[in-house]
Order: structure tokens, then sequence, then C-alpha cells
């Protein structure tokens, strides 16, 4: 194989990894909207003068309606932030993966006849098929 090739195979993994990593968080990022988005609407049935506590590390903390209400919208609208900006990632690192698999496709077929490009295609297919 190619240098150039071998450069880009190593390229392709990491960006796999990172295509991972970006999956992760933003499913983590999804789940937390997800509970905070519940959270805020369960809010909206308890009355105002109930009392209410919040967790702060191990401990609860009385707190009022509006500050649990206000700390959750700021949650909520936070997270969708987040949840947007990873999204975004996740499409970047999706078209930098398909490009360099096409320069790599490239390069395995000028240098090798298109032999050992189908053998590379296979793996790199289901890592870019999720698009």
């Amino acid at each position: 194989m190619p240098p150039e090739a071998q450069e880009k195979l190593e390229e392709l993994q990491d960006l796999q990894e990172t295509a991972q990593k970006v999956a992760q968080q933003k499913g983590q990022a999804e789940t937390a909207l997800n509970d905070a988005q519940t959270a805020l609407d369960a809010l909206e049935d308890v009355d105002e003068d109930a009392g209410m506590y919040r967790e702060v590390g191990e401990i609860l903390v009385e707190t009022d309606y509006e500050s649990a209400s206000d700390d959750l919208e700021e949650k909520v609208d936070s997270l969708e932030v987040r949840v947007e900006q990873l999204n975004k990632q996740e499409e970047r690192v999706q078209q930098q993966f398909e490009s360099l698999q096409e320069e790599l496709q490239q390069l395995l077929q000028g240098g090798a006849g298109g032999g050992p490009a189908g053998g590379m295609g296979g793996p790199g297919g289901p890592g870019a098929g999720g698009a």
C-alpha cells in the first residue's frame, strides 16, 4: 500500500473514532434534554405554592417554583444549543469521512489497479452509510 494511502487510512480510522465520540456525546445530550424537558413539563402540573427541592450534589435544597422553572428552562435552552452543535459536528465529520474515503479509493485504484480498493471499501462502507 502506498504511504499516502496508509496515511489516509489512518485518518479515516481517526475520523471514525471521532464520529463515535460525537455520537455518544449527542446521545447523552439528547437524553439530558429529554429529562429536563420532561421535568419542565411536569412542573406545569405542580401548584406554585408547593414545597420543592432541587438536587445539589449529594443533598436536596429547598427552592421555589419560579427558580425551579427558570433553572429548567435555562437548562433546556442550553441543551438544545448543545444538541444542535453536536448535530453540525456530526455532519462535518461525516462529510470529511466520505471525502477522505473517496480520496483513499482513488489512490488505491490509481496505484494498484483497483484490486485492494474493494477490500478497503468494505470496512469503510458501513461507517459511512449512517447518513
